[in-house]
């Protein structure tokens, strides 16, 4: 299994009052996390909205462990937990700078054709990323 491992350093605007990750920020990191996973998997989001298709979030969740704070490094690992050559799932986690687990998470994605937003077979338009994704799951 492929798992990307990112590293993020929390910036002031990212904490609350507490010095404490904002919840939403997560987010964020999940999708930093996600595009890098896809970078190291050789691809690109540019280059598949150059061809007309966008990847919308359909689905997302997260479970918060321990908190992030501001100054400290955390590390997220980011991995293809499902995918059926239409859908493709996320799995995350992020982990404090001590290592501890912070959060977990996933978000669930389609492939769309921006002129319409109707859903695609990644299978059938882009083969090289589908089979990329089962080989993912795999090693």
């Amino acid at each position: 299994m492929v798992i990307n491992e990112t590293d993020v350093t929390v910036r002031y605007q990212e904490t609350d009052q507490m010095g404490v990750v904002y919840h939403s920020n997560y987010f964020v990191w999940f999708e930093i996390g996600r595009t890098r996973l896809i970078e190291q998997l050789g691809f690109d989001y540019i280059a598949m909205e150059e061809e007309g298709i966008l990847a919308p979030v359909i689905d997302i969740q997260a479970s918060y462990k321990t908190p992030v704070r501001y100054g400290q490094t955390a590390r997220v690992e980011t991995k293809i937990a499902e995918y059926n050559g239409f859908r493709v799932t996320y799995s995350y986690k992020i982990f404090t700078e001590d290592n501890q687990l912070s959060v977990t998470g996933t978000s669930t994605h389609v492939c769309v054709k921006k002129s319409n937003f109707r859903p695609i077979s990644i299978k059938k338009h882009f083969p090289e990323l589908h089979e990329t994704y089962l080989n993912a799951m795999e090693s």
